[in-house]
């Protein structure tokens, strides 16, 4: 009885700690997915024969972020570009490409 009590408490925990996790990186992620989407569209113009892009979000305020992408070939990285991106307006801003 103990241990089926465990597992219910373990369950409770584990989803209260997900729900918190998503309001509080919730700008990020929406500036993430919102800059997958559009470097889809750049990939596809691109004959890349390297890894697949790396992401990075960092939060500025309630509405905007600032995301990276960083591709890498090895060690070496091979182009990085930054984007501002305003998650309320659903704007996205290429700032810098190498």
């Amino acid at each position: 009885m103990k241990i089926f009590l465990y597992i219910i408490l373990y369950h409770t925990f584990l989803i209260h700690i997900g729900i918190k996790a998503n309001e509080t990186y919730s700008v990020e992620i929406e500036a993430l997915t919102m800059v997958m989407e559009q470097y889809k569209d750049f990939d596809k113009n691109k004959n890349l024969n390297i890894q697949k892009p790396n992401y990075m979000a960092f939060k500025k305020d309630e509405c905007n972020a600032k995301v990276e992408v960083t591709e890498k070939n090895g060690f070496q990285i091979t182009n990085k570009e930054l984007f501002d991106v305003n998650v309320c307006k659903k704007e996205i801003y290429k700032l810098k490409s190498n």
